[in-house]
């Protein structure tokens, strides 16, 4: 009676003890998996991190060579960009700085943008020629310097361009849209509540008032003098002026030469080789961070840029 209970015991021992073994190698599996993933991960940042041009500060290569030191403002200039002025600014800052610098090349290619980035721009070219006075800052021209762009150019000792590049648009816009028509054939009501009679100061959603209209041009007015000041302070005697020159007009490279709006014709290759006599040309610029990329691929700017749309001050 005995026998079969013992060998049924001994079944089930050798059962539970291979599903034991078995869950055991199974989690052993399990850990050397995760552990392999990890290695894997690790690798994988390790080689994003060595490949991926992360920038976010101006270069610094300090061996003391000689060198024309190369620092490009691209795009509208505002506080969020390639062309703000926190970065250009450590990048001619950096620029100026390294021993081996014989001269600065600023090349740009803007339409313009805010008034208070140029001007921040303008103020530290002028700052650090003082500073180093041994060190010509020269600006080159691509395909535009307009508005804000002409107005950091105007700082520089010499302007380039080519024959064929759009150059001036010294005057100031602010810009936006006026829905209070449209608000009225949808039968919607505007219902704005303010502290303070001013405000509400140009509400798209509202109508126009003629004496916030009349302040908003006295202040377009105020800093477009400031930008006139600044144009012919810079450019000095060089400058031939006539009454369309502070209109907002553009006019070709050919033209500007013409006009005392700039200097002669030149690239980043030919000022660095001929004018700087320093053909080896380093390039300070401030890269984009690659989160600052990352945002600005999936739109995270994308609400700043409708409130822009709405009303914008901008140099034009």
């Amino acid at each position: 009676m005995n026998a079969p209970q013992n060998d049924s015991s001994w079944e089930r021992k050798l059962l539970e003890k291979l599903a034991s073994e078995a869950l055991i190698e199974q989690r052993r599996r399990r850990r050397w998996g995760i552990f392999f993933k990890l290695i894997g991960f690790s690798y994988f940042v390790l080689v994003l991190a060595v490949v991926i041009d992360w920038g976010g500060a101006a270069e610094k290569f300090g061996d003391g060579g000689k060198h024309t030191a190369l620092v490009q403002m691209n795009g509208v200039i505002q506080s969020k960009g390639e062309a703000s002025a926190e970065h250009v600014l450590s990048a001619l800052q950096a620029a100026f700085e390294d021993k081996g610098t014989q001269g600065v090349i600023l090349s740009i290619n803007s339409p313009g943008g805010s008034p208070v980035q140029s001007g921040m721009i303008s103020d530290e070219i002028i700052r650090l020629r003082s500073l180093h006075p041994t060190i010509p800052l020269y600006v080159v021209v691509e395909d535009v310097c307009a508005s804000g762009g002409y107005y950091v150019a105007s700082a520089a000792d010499k302007i380039f361009v080519d024959k064929a590049s759009i150059v001036g648009s010294i005057g100031v816009l602010m810009d936006g849209f006026g829905f209070t028509s449209s608000m009225e054939k949808l039968g919607v009501e505007r219902r704005l509540l303010t502290a303070g009679q001013n405000k509400g100061f140009l509400d798209p959603f509202s109508p126009q008032d003629a004496k916030q209209k009349e302040y908003a041009l006295q202040m377009l007015d105020e800093i477009h003098r400031q930008f006139i000041d600044v144009v012919r302070k810079g450019r000095g005697k060089r400058l031939k002026e006539t009454p369309e020159i502070f209109s907002g007009l553009m006019w070709t490279g050919a033209k500007s030469i013409e006009m005392g709006l700039a200097d002669g014709y030149g690239t980043v290759d030919s000022v660095a080789r001929d004018v700087i006599k320093a053909e080896d040309i380093r390039d300070y610029t401030v890269k984009q961070s690659f989160t600052e990329k990352f945002a600005k691929q999936f739109g995270t700017e994308m609400a700043s840029g409708v409130v822009n749309a709405l009303t914008r001050f901008r140099l034009n």
